[in-house]
């Protein structure tokens, strides 16, 4: 489905990733793991065209590198960044209603699939996106880039900084999205979540990847671990 070939990054004259390879099928869930600046989120970036690159990005069997990001979005590409970039002065059912790509088509994710995987965005619908406390903007930031109906969605560090309890719901979504067969790119720090939810593990190092394998491999494999991964 997704595939990268030989992929180079660049912010300016920064040679920031290094010949990146790798896939995603279809129905897949993909963690994408390493140390901060290991180049994990600038991958998720070049995907979407956000970043200056050489190679080659493939959607299907089409060549998405050089793409604007707008483009890639309606190929079929969801992307959830860091900074969950809601709007702020919108409510959360506004909020979502902009993420609808094509309101005249029957779509797989409404509002009442938003509202049943997180209740508490149903109870702050009409509550201003800016006063959401920071687990509630990530559920809506979630919400959102689904309701514009993705084959694949990627999904930059969406547990950062959320309670124990805003976590489980995440990794819930994320079930959620595996039974109804949407292929997900997880760039995340905490490995537990990872290894739970991930068909297979990829882990960044330098810009480039230097481990893929299973949650099983990973968890045997020490060396990869405290090379990469702890701190």
């Amino acid at each position: 489905m997704l595939k990268l070939s030989d992929v180079h990054g660049y912010y300016g004259k920064s040679h920031v990733l290094h010949g990146v390879n790798f896939q995603v099928g279809s129905g897949e869930i993909v963690a994408l793991l390493g140390r901060n600046g290991s180049g994990r989120s600038t991958t998720v970036k070049a995907i979407m065209g956000l970043v200056d690159c050489s190679g080659s990005i493939t959607w299907g069997d089409r060549q998405i590198l050089g793409r604007k990001a707008f483009e890639i979005a309606h190929a079929g590409i969801g992307y959830v960044p860091e900074n969950r970039d809601i709007f702020p002065t919108l409510t959360v059912h506004q909020n979502l209603s902009l993420g609808q790509k094509n309101r005249q088509q029957k779509a797989r994710w409404g509002f009442d699939d938003m509202y049943a995987l997180f209740p508490r965005l149903k109870e702050r619908q009409h509550t201003e996106a800016g006063v959401l406390s920071g687990g509630e903007q990530q559920m809506l930031t979630l919400c959102r880039t689904l309701m514009g109906d993705p084959d694949l969605i990627m999904i930059d560090e969406p547990t950062e900084g959320l309670a124990p309890k805003i976590v489980e719901l995440v990794a819930g979504y994320l079930r959620e999205l595996k039974r109804r067969g949407i292929a997900v790119l997880l760039v995340e720090q905490k490995l537990t979540i990872a290894l739970e939810v991930a068909d297979r593990c990829l882990v960044m190092g330098h810009g480039q990847i230097v481990f893929e394998g299973t949650p099983a491999d990973l968890r045997a494999n020490a060396y990869i671990r405290k090379e990469w991964l702890e701190v």
